[in-house]
Order: C-alpha cells, then structure tokens, then sequence
C-alpha cells in the first residue's frame, strides 16, 4: 500500500504531471519574477527523461539531441547510474575535504592510469572552475620553472613568466580567469579589464602561436575541438606544434577536454587522436552524466609544483559525485563502449553529409565539421529557423555554436535510429528554410 505522502505525490503528478505543485504557467511566470534572465528559455517543460529521450508533463517525448549541452553521455535515467546515484545518496552525499571518502580515490586511480602523462587529479564542480584551477597550476609552475621568489611576508613575487596564451574562437568559460581566456568579446568586453597577460593567436595556425609562445609564457590554453566557438576540430600538426612549442620555453601545455573529453571524440580522451600529450587537462561535462563534476588532470611536473594551500574546494570529489563518475568512468572506458561511438560518429557524419548534399551544392550549407559524436552542421545563414523548425514539427532538440553552426551533441548511448529522426528534422528544417 502506497504511504500518505506518496498518494500525494501520486494525485499531483496524475492533475498536472509536476511534483512541485505549480502549473506550467506559474513556473514561467515565478521563472520571470525570480530567476536571474540569463538565458532566454524555450517555452516547454520537461520534468523526466529515458534514454535519449525528454518527456513532458503532458508525455510528449523529444529527442535530445544536445544532452545538456554534452552532460547526459549515457542518456537520461540510466539504471545502473540511478542505482549508484540513489545508494550514494542514502548513506553519504557530503563530508568536505577534511576528511577521506570512499569513492575519490578509487576514481583519481582510475582517472590517472586512464592517461599517458598525468600523475595527480584535482576535483571541482565544473569546467570554468577547472580551467581557473588549470590556469592556475600553470603560474605556480611557472613560479617554480623561472626559480622566481615568492614571499607573503614582503608581498614579494619576482615572477616574468605569466603570459598564457589562448585562441580565436574560444571558449574556456565564464569566470574571471576562465574568461579572460575566452576570446568571443561579447563575452569579455562588459567585464573589463580582466586577468592580465593573455594573448590571442589564430586558432590552428601554428606560426602565429609561435609570434606570441616565448619564455615569458607560463601557458598555452587550447581545446582540442572548440565546442562553443564552432565545432572546430584543432589539426593533429597545430597540437603537435604547440607542444614542440611548450616544450622549448617550458610552458605548460593545457587542453581543455572539457566538452570533447570522455569518449565524446571516440576515445577516451580527444588529445589521442593527435598523439600529443598535455601537461594540463580540464574535463568536466560527462564525468558525472548529470551531476556537477569537473576536475584537472596534471602531469608530475605540474602536481610537484602545488603545495597545500595553493587551492581547495569545498564540495569538488564528495562521495556522491565520485561514485556516479566512478560508474560513468568504467562504462565509458570500455573499449567496446568507445567502438560504439566511433561506429555511430560515422553513421551520423554519413547520414549528415547524405541528407544535405543539395543544401551543400545550393550553397546554404558550408560544411559539415567535429569529431566522434560531436558534429557542427555549418550554414551560411543563421541557424535559428533550424533549430526552432526541429523543435516545433519534430520534436527534435538541437543546439547552435555560434550564429550559423547547428551543434550535434547527443547522448553517447543514441542509437542509429535515433540518429536517423535527428537527421529526418534537419532535412526537414533545411528544406522548409
């Protein structure tokens, strides 16, 4: 017999399909009045999910094809993550860093020996907080490289080695430090002036990184495939030429894996494609399929440089976070798991390639760009009618990178067939454009 209180729950999801108890209307309109407007929300509603699929109070279904923006890599309600998540959460879900928890160092292991450079892991909640961390690391590592003299009690640093140098297009996320290493001004510009000594160089074009790579330079910062700035897959020459470039003034070479990163590219981790090693490693999205999670992964020369003190976090690597990625790790790392996506990343650059041929020869697409299950869809004209004619006659949900890149980024999980209704709605969408 059900208790009281989940008759009660029972008879609201049965009125409205919404477990708070308010109605669609009342959640826009509190959304409007209390919620900071930051993001100009799609008018619908989803309050659960299977697979690669997102469901309405009403029980519409809608394909996701962008997962959280990269988040969701084994789809929305996985049974073996659920499990984990709701065991985790019934014994332990916070502790602080004071003391040890029994799933961080498991999956720091894990992480570690899941790499070919890095020796140590530090755990936060999210990409920008581990581009900060990264960044970070790379000028206490400059500190130690340059032998400058650091002391709080003269409030002495005699460092010159600071510069960080970043890319066109990219995106490292929204904090100070984060941002300054973001090149989209619209971004940048209202939050001026920034972390000083960040340059700019066009992305993969190696000889204009090597204008602004010197000895002064603590850091280069690139992502292997820029997610946000385009679906722009960096060349195996460019990686490889900035780590030669890193190696000769003892700068250190950051990659952030944070979107890319985690099988998405078809390993595990996007930087094998090129066969370059980082000394730094931002990852973040996946690593917890839909809990906060982020983290570095540093190589030994970097991690010997941070003592105690340099940073911390409060909730980075509690106990329930740490099992979920533990979870997510094993299942990701599964040769035949990232067999799969590779066979899928084909399938849908195929199948993308297929159905708009004709666009492609009229002119209206440009191009179709990534790597593994992360495809851009490059038009000449913006990408806003596409998305919103896939979500309204479809029921098919896209996301844009940039004002004319269709972004393709679903769950690891989706199958061809789901493949197929994606590329359905953009055919669709592209012929009534």
């Amino acid at each position: 017999m059900l208790s009281r209180s989940s008759q009660v729950l029972r008879s609201v999801l049965g009125r409205r399909g919404i477990a708070s108890g308010a109605s669609f209307k009342e959640i826009q309109q509190w959304d409007a009045e209390y919620i900071l407007p930051l993001y100009g929300r799609v008018p619908l509603l989803f309050t659960h999910g299977e697979g690669s699929y997102l469901k309405t109070p009403e029980g519409d279904s809608y394909l996701d094809f962008m997962s959280g923006v990269a988040v969701n890599a084994l789809g929305h309600c996985d049974k073996e993550w659920v499990q984990a998540v709701q065991e985790q959460a019934g014994k332990l879900t916070h502790i602080s860093n004071y003391y040890h928890n029994e799933w961080g160092a498991p999956l720091a292991k894990k992480l570690v020996e899941s790499t070919s450079f890095a020796s140590k892991v530090f755990y936060c909640n999210s990409g920008c907080e581990a581009n900060e961390a990264a960044l970070k690391f790379a000028r206490k590592h400059a500190v130690v490289v340059s032998g400058a003299v650091v002391d709080p009690h003269t409030a002495t640093n005699t460092n010159k080695k600071t510069k960080i140098v970043a890319f066109s297009s990219s995106f490292h996320g929204r904090t100070a430090g984060a941002l300054s290493a973001t090149a989209k001004l619209q971004y940048r510009l209202p939050f001026e002036p920034l972390v000083h000594g960040v340059s700019f160089a066009a992305y993969n074009d190696a000889e204009a990184a090597a204008k602004l790579v010197d000895d002064e330079c603590a850091a280069v910062i690139v992502e292997p495939v820029q997610g946000e700035g385009g679906v722009t897959p960096a060349s195996r020459e460019f990686l490889q030429a900035l780590r030669a470039l890193c190696d000769k003034h003892h700068a250190a070479l950051i990659f952030d894996e944070v979107q890319i990163g985690l099988a998405r590219s078809g390993k595990l981790w996007c930087h094998e494609h090129a066969g370059v090693s980082p000394d730094i490693l931002s990852f973040a999205k996946p690593i917890a399929a839909g809990l906060p999670m982020g983290g570095v992964l540093m190589a030994p020369h970097i991690a010997k440089a941070v003592v105690a003190g340099d940073h911390g976090t409060t909730f980075g690597g509690g106990p329930l976070v740490t099992r979920a990625a533990y979870l997510v790790l094993q299942r990701l790392s599964k040769e035949t798991f990232l067999e799969d996506v590779r066979e899928k990343a084909n399938y849908l650059k195929e199948s993308l390639e297929e159905a708009t041929a004709a666009h492609q020869a009229s002119g209206l697409i440009q191009q179709v760009r990534g790597l593994g299950l992360l495809q851009g869809l490059v038009l000449t004209k913006p990408v806003k009618p596409v998305i919103e004619h896939s979500r309204e006659h479809a029921n098919v949900l896209f996301i844009n990178a940039g004002d004319n890149v269709l972004r393709l980024a679903p769950p690891l999980t989706v199958s061809k067939s789901e493949i197929d209704e994606a590329v359905s709605a953009i055919a669709a969408a592209l012929a009534a454009y």
